[in-house]
């Protein structure tokens, strides 16, 4: 769930929230003090959570000779046969992408009447924020478990619950960045007697098309690392291939696997930094591995992009041509480097939709047949209900959920700050700190949280302590990159000023930099613990503790009335979290 600040863009490389300034404490207003304690309260909570979970350090030492024993279990990785493997990482991408693609289409709609210069009326405008809120909070796991049970065995469940469920992020980003464009272009197409549909596509569409095809691609790569957990409940792909090779005990395939997912994750993150910047224009500035590739290519090609920009310059009509030759000119737009290479990209991505659509092998006649099968599942999902599980099992299970995502986001916090500090050219007191801090964030990054989960589970045992353990670590390659992003973007001249004045690096940081952070430290904070909250839920289905293991077990046993209460005390949960970031900000605005 991504909730930006209002008058705020969205960043292209991390579509995070992003807040500047020092936190106004100073005002001593009800509303601001009330935050602040709250912030207390939430962090006394989280160092509570952190001892409840139970993770020791001498108990982790006594678990080395259970990794010492996984590893000679592992032996040598090994991996199914290439055609094999080849082909379920096609299916994997093509349902991936097709889901994608389908959110990508559905936020459209979605976006247009819940951005508050498009929307017919407000009565429209609180439909569309909903249900994009609604998108966030509803797992696509969960989307997964009920269709699984409407479709046959295949890509079809995989698809809708991916695109359903990143419907909300892709319309929260796109509206926003709807609500930000000119209104210029918009207002001349009105003047001129326009449909709305022409204001849109014509005045809007361009404006926003950059962002919109960013999020896109960062939507697929977040797509993708989720599909693992996808597998869990009949998806098919690489993720159901790893959770039969760990239930099976065949630990050197399911390290294999795990390492041909990371690598994909890594492409995948490439291959959207190069689009943005080769298709888009748009330059990286993010800490991640294809950004860091993208913009030492871009260097390289600095040279011709300045060439290429002369011989444009040089196609414009001149003017000294009579009125009518310029408006002829003009309206014949020159096949410039740019605008091929535009063209080929479009058309380039029209070309992987396609073969995104063939590889997922889509069951077309299960659309056909799901209508006969829904109202049966239907009917078996409501009333909600407990089953033989007592309500104080139940609310302990959801309470340890809560506790592990809290106590994940303390350990990711006090880690980032740390390391996303050093990462930051302003900060960091040499280049090689910076470097080795950046590689480091990057390194984290790559590692979907769920294998690393699963590796730590098999290592530590059930439990909440290897769901803590794998949250927090990867929450460090995340928070930490956008914490060092934030404090790059902070005003230079309180820190040039107490420099000047011979201020020790330690005072200019803490006197100048964070307090100026401080606002994005705390939307960036609860944009990790809503994800966490989500998160552990769903690392409980692969052993991590909490109530994921409830929702596998009603899933697995059929008591679909439980799993709908589980997922309304989950939802229940990440509105609450959302409700209270959003008062964060808009308090500290």
């Amino acid at each position: 769930m991504v909730v930006t600040a209002p008058g705020t863009k969205p960043r292209l490389d991390d579509r995070r929230p992003a807040l500047s300034g020092p936190i106004p404490i100073g005002r001593f207003r009800p509303q601001t003090m009330a935050a602040v304690l709250t912030l207390l309260a939430l962090l006394v909570f989280s160092v509570y959570s952190l001892v409840e979970v139970g993770i020791s350090i001498p108990n982790m030492i006594a678990s080395w000779d259970n990794a010492v024993n996984f590893a000679g279990r592992v032996g040598m990785v090994t991996f199914p046969p290439m055609d094999e493997l080849l082909s379920l990482t096609a299916l994997t991408l093509g349902i991936v992408i097709t889901g994608t693609v389908l959110a990508a289409v559905l936020s459209i709609p979605v976006a247009y009447i819940a951005a508050a210069n498009t929307t017919p009326g407000p009565g429209w405008r609180a439909l569309g924020r909903f249900l994009g809120v609604l998108s966030r909070a509803v797992p696509d796991v969960v989307i997964a478990m009920i269709l699984v049970l409407m479709f046959s065995l295949g890509s079809l469940p995989g698809i809708i619950a991916i695109g359903l469920h990143s419907i909300g992020m892709i319309s929260k980003l796109f509206a926003d960045a709807i609500e930000q464009v000119d209104e210029g272009p918009r207002l001349a197409i009105r003047a001129a007697g326009g449909s709305r549909l022409q204001e849109f596509t014509s005045g809007v569409l361009p404006q926003v098309l950059p962002s919109w095809v960013a999020t896109v691609l960062h939507r697929g790569d977040i797509n993708l690392r989720g599909s693992v957990l996808l597998g869990y409940v009949g998806v098919l792909g690489l993720g159901r291939e790893l959770s039969l090779a760990f239930k099976s005990l065949d630990y050197s395939l399911g390290v294999g696997l795990a390492l041909v997912i990371f690598a994909l994750c890594v492409v995948m993150e490439i291959v959207s930094s190069t689009v943005r910047t080769v298709m888009l224009g748009v330059q990286p500035t993010g800490r991640g591995l294809g950004d860091l590739v993208v913009r030492r290519a871009s260097a390289l090609r600095s040279g011709s992009a300045r060439e290429g920009a002369d011989t444009t310059a040089r196609t414009l009509p001149s003017a000294t041509l009579p009125a009518a030759e310029r408006i002829s000119a003009a309206a014949r737009r020159p096949w410039t480097a740019a605008r091929v290479r535009n063209t080929l990209g479009a058309w380039a991505a029209v070309a992987v939709v396609l073969w995104a659509l063939v590889a997922s092998n889509i069951q077309w006649g299960d659309l056909i047949t799901f209508w006969a099968k829904a109202p049966d599942v239907l009917v078996r999902l409501w009333p909600p209900s407990f089953g033989l599980r007592t309500s104080e099992q139940m609310f302990d299970a959801m309470f340890e959920t809560i506790a592990i995502a809290f106590a994940a986001t303390l350990i990711a916090l006090v880690c980032s700050i740390v390391i996303g500090s050093f990462a930051a050219r302003n900060v960091a007191p040499t280049r090689g700190v910076r470097t080795g801090a950046r590689f480091a964030l990057v390194g984290i990054r790559g590692i979907p949280e769920l294998i690393l989960a699963i590796l730590l589970i098999v290592v530590t045992g059930l439990g909440p302590q290897a769901g803590t353990l794998a949250l927090g670590i990867c929450g460090i390659g995340l928070l930490g990159k956008l914490i060092a992003d934030s404090f790059e973007e902070v005003s230079r001249g309180p820190e040039r000023a107490l420099t000047a004045v011979g201020a020790t690096r330690l005072q200019v940081y803490t006197s100048a930099t964070l307090p100026q952070g401080s606002r994005a430290l705390i939307g960036h904070t609860f944009y990790t613990l809503d994800t966490n909250i989500r998160a552990a839920t769903m690392l409980g289905i692969v052993g991590g503790g909490g109530i994921g293991y409830y929702l596998i077990q009603a899933d697995q046993g059929g008591n679909y009335d439980q799993v709908t209460a589980i997922v309304l005390m989950i939802l229940a949960v990440v509105l609450i979290v959302e409700g209270v970031a959003m008062w964060m900000r808009r308090v500290f605005r």
